[in-house]
This record gives C-alpha cells, sequence and structure tokens, in this order.
C-alpha cells in the first residue's frame, strides 16, 4: 500500500537520506519549512517505511530532510537545506 511520496532519496554515507522539497515565493507569510506540518512529517513518515520495506527492510539508519526554495518571479532566489529536519514519529518503528 502506497501512503505518499518522496521527492528525492540520497545516500550520505551510510545513512540513507528522504528529502522533502518545499517551494514558495520568498517575502511570503510562511516559510517552506513551516509547510512540512506533523500530518505531512507523518506522510512522509510512512511513505519512507513503505520504501524500506520494498527493500527488504535493509539494515540501515535513515533521516528526514527538507529542501527550501525560495523564488523571486519564477526565479531561485534562496536554496536552504535542513538536515535531519525531524524524527521518525514515536509512534512508528522501522525493524530491520
Amino acid at each position: 500500500m502506497r501512503r505518499g511520496e518522496i521527492d528525492l532519496v540520497f545516500r550520505d554515507g551510510d545513512c540513507l537520506v528522504f528529502v522533502e522539497v518545499k517551494t514558495r515565493a520568498a517575502g511570503g507569510p510562511v516559510r517552506p519549512l513551516a509547510a512540512v506540518d506533523a500530518d505531512k512529517r507523518l506522510r512522509l513518515a510512512h511513505a519512507a517505511l513503505d520504501y524500506l520495506r520494498e527493500l527488504r527492510n535493509p539494515a540501515v539508519t535513515f533521516r528526514f530532510d527538507i529542501v527550501e526554495v525560495l523564488l523571486v518571479n519564477d526565479a531561485v532566489q534562496e536554496i536552504c537545506h535542513w538536515p535531519n529536519a525531524f524524527v521518525l514519529p514515536a509512534r512508528l518503528r522501522y525493524r530491520s
């Protein structure tokens, strides 16, 4: 069962990195990082666990990063990378 999508998946050494990319107009009332609320984090966590299940639950550490992209007149003004932006919710567990 698929419960969401992951924008990017990378390796950082031995760590698997699930990345959410959020784009907003610069100067808006809310930074893109704030758009990744508790519900979105939960959907990302479920999607990551589904992905790991597809890989047969490898013994791997993983983290969740967020990349903010701020636009001015449809041109990129700023990109911010927030490594380890949130952790797997306590009610979810990963078993390798």
